[in-house]
């Protein structure tokens, strides 16, 4: 009997905000595989058997649940946000790439999730509301050399740049320098947000400047998204609570007039 595989996002955190397809994709699998924290996001139940692993497995994990779907099981990779945004879905179909051409029979599906970044932006208002990018600071799978190119090309081209694996115990300096190196193309007072495990218990969202951003840095950690405004990315003050942030989708017209701007 051919198994199956499909790999899933749960979802920033909240339970509300994995989709219905992915729900069931849940449902119906005998076998998770994943990250072990993910897992744990996982209710148990009885016929169902997660595999868990280390986060820096990728490649091994996906080629786990190759095997196990190889041999008839139903399989969901089960990664945070969206599978397809740094995480699981590229892994496994590189490890079905470099493994043996039966794999290649298999149904593999891919579900889609809530990103860290959509998750973050709907908070905040709509601050991607115009042209923006993701970035990833982590330098495990590619030079930290890149990684400041495409930087520094994202900044040129004046996107909103989210950054994802913004900072770890590793690697405690990237993120200060990646916002030095912002500070060069962009005013003080661009806004940036430090969004943290949003839809979780322990969620915070920070709107500060680019100045109070480079001063904060060492206040991320890896369940931290920070977003980067663009050069018309705007503030809308609100007595009482936090302003609104967005970025018009036009570069061509001014902001309406209930716009305050940057205040």
């Amino acid at each position: 009997m051919i198994g199956s595989l499909t790999v899933l996002g749960l979802g920033p955190g909240a339970p509300e905000w994995i989709t219905p397809a992915a729900q069931a994709a849940l449902d119906a699998a005998s076998d998770l595989v994943g990250y072990g924290p993910y897992l744990d996001r996982v209710p148990e139940r009885q016929g169902r058997t997660k595999h868990a692993s280390d986060n820096r497995v990728e490649v091994e994990r996906a080629a786990q649940a190759l095997r196990l779907a190889a041999e008839g099981r139903r399989v969901a990779v089960v990664s945070g946000g969206d599978p397809g945004v740094f995480a699981m879905a590229a892994a496994v179909f590189e490890a079905l790439e470099a493994g043996p051409a039966a794999w290649r029979a298999l149904p593999i599906t891919v579900e889609p999730g809530i990103t860290a970044m959509l998750a973050a932006a709907a908070r905040a208002g709509a601050p991607l509301g115009g042209d923006f990018c993701a970035i990833s600071l982590s330098d495990n799978l590619k030079p930290w050399e890149v990684v400041t190119a495409r930087l520094a090309a994202a900044l040129a081209a004046d996107f909103v740049i989210c950054l994802y694996n913004p900072i770890s115990k590793a690697r405690p300096w990237q993120l200060g320098e990646a916002l030095a190196l912002a500070a060069g193309r962009r005013a003080a007072d661009t806004p940036v947000l430090f969004a943290r495990a949003v839809g979780r218990p322990d969620e915070s969202l920070r709107i500060l400047t680019l100045a109070e951003a480079r001063a904060a840095a060492g206040t991320a950690d890896m369940a931290t998204l920070v977003m980067i405004g663009a050069s018309g990315t705007r503030l809308i003050a609100r007595e009482g609570g936090a302003p609104y942030v967005y970025t018009p989708r036009s570069v061509a017209k001014r902001p309406c007039a209930t716009s305050q701007g940057r205040t």
